[in-house]
């Protein structure tokens, strides 16, 4: 019984990078090579998505220690995202992240001449007199 635990143990801890790195990896650069966009925006919302969770994998590291079942989760969590079958990282990029840079103002509109993001106005405001060095 000790062999097989460590057969699953084994399994399941290389499932992780498989499953987060490599076939994602194999899969953009595949879509890549293709003549339609569906397929790069699931890639490329999969690398925003996964950069994202990585990002709050690292604040809340000292937190995540204490969930025993964390790991288990996002492997579940990133084989929602990667698998063809759902698509979970275009609908997750749809529904929550595009929609949250609108709201804060990061796209440029259309029809205008580029403008700093709102959220950056925000934490880096003009000031009268201070133009921006060119190098």
């Amino acid at each position: 019984m000790t062999k097989f635990w460590t057969l699953v143990t084994a399994l399941h801890t290389g499932a992780g990078p498989v499953m987060m790195l490599v076939y994602p990896l194999y899969a953009s650069v595949v879509a890549m090579e293709t003549a339609t966009k569906v397929d790069d925006e699931q890639w490329l919302s999969y690398w925003i998505i996964y950069s994202f969770l990585t990002l709050t994998e690292l604040i809340l590291q000292s937190l995540l220690e204490w969930i025993p079942i964390w790991y288990s989760v996002k492997l579940v969590f990133v084989a929602w995202l990667v698998l063809p079958q759902f698509h979970g990282a275009a609908f997750i990029y749809n529904r929550l992240v595009r929609e949250q840079f609108k709201k804060h103002g990061v796209f440029p509109q259309q029809h205008s001449k580029p403008t700093k993001p709102k959220i950056l106005n925000s934490i880096f405001p003009h000031r009268e007199g201070h133009e921006a060095h060119s190098h």
